[in-house]
């Protein structure tokens, strides 16, 4: 979805939201979407938009128009969003395995949330629109029987997140920098990189090596990973800047 067609969505929610004082919703978003998102409702101060996936470690996450009376902790996402419990017998399907069975079932991907997947057993987010498709129909995923179960969302259990601790320091908050600081490269590779538009920040193709970085920002380098910027931690003396980061593994 491009970001236009994306936001004039969102435009047209939100006003359905305001006028009918029932919630509306999107289909699930990539990340790069829901940055995109986030950036236009810092601008519309009247729209209640809460993102959410399932889970609060969902990367996929679907965005939720709220009406005035209704607060975040009031919301009740399992009314649009549920769980699976996948178990498979005599092996291990990966995650490509469970999208290419899912989606064989005609479930497009926008209505599929986040598979985790751990040994023989993978937690699936849906859209409850398509909740009766998969409950009776997805019995194989690859060349493995599986058998699945319902999942209550309080009952999810998240996968344990694996990052390694970077620091480093920089005379400027660039990406050139940081992108080197973070992946262990010269600040040269960096820039090439960059050019060669391998770059992403908060998920969009960054070809300026000069492009601001802040507190919280994703930065990905195709073939090296992705991480976030966690923090700045304070100033040398000879003004260079410390930086805190985390790489995803």
């Amino acid at each position: 979805m491009e970001n236009d067609e994306l936001i004039k969505r969102a435009e047209d929610l939100a006003r359905r939201c305001e006028k009918s004082y029932t919630v509306t919703h999107t289909a699930f978003l990539t990340p790069a979407e829901q940055f995109a998102l986030g950036k236009w409702a810092q601008h519309m101060p009247d729209c209640n938009m809460l993102l959410f996936g399932g889970a609060a470690e969902c990367e996929r996450r679907a965005a939720f128009f709220l009406p005035p009376y209704m607060e975040e902790d009031g919301f009740d996402a399992s009314e649009y969003i549920c769980a699976f419990s996948a178990k498979a017998a005599f092996g291990e399907p990966g995650h490509r395995d469970y999208m290419g069975a899912i989606m064989g079932l005609g479930i497009k991907r926008e209505w599929l949330g986040d598979i985790w997947v751990k040994g023989d057993t993978a937690t699936i987010f849906l859209m409850r629109g398509v909740e009766r498709h998969l409950s009776g129909s997805l019995d194989k995923v690859g060349r493995y029987g599986v058998k699945i179960s319902p999942l209550a969302l309080d009952e999810v259990e998240a996968p344990e997140r694996k990052v390694k601790q970077v620091s480093f320091s920089v005379k400027s908050m660039r990406l050139d920098a940081v992108l080197a600081g973070m992946f262990g490269l010269s600040r040269s590779s960096a820039a090439e990189f960059i050019a060669a538009g391998d770059a992403s920040l908060n998920y969009s193709q960054c070809m300026k090596v000069d492009a601001a970085v802040k507190e919280g920002d994703i930065i990905s380098l195709r073939g090296k990973g992705k991480g976030a910027v966690s923090g700045e931690g304070g100033m040398s003396r000879k003004g260079r800047i410390f930086v805190n980061a985390e790489i995803y593994k």
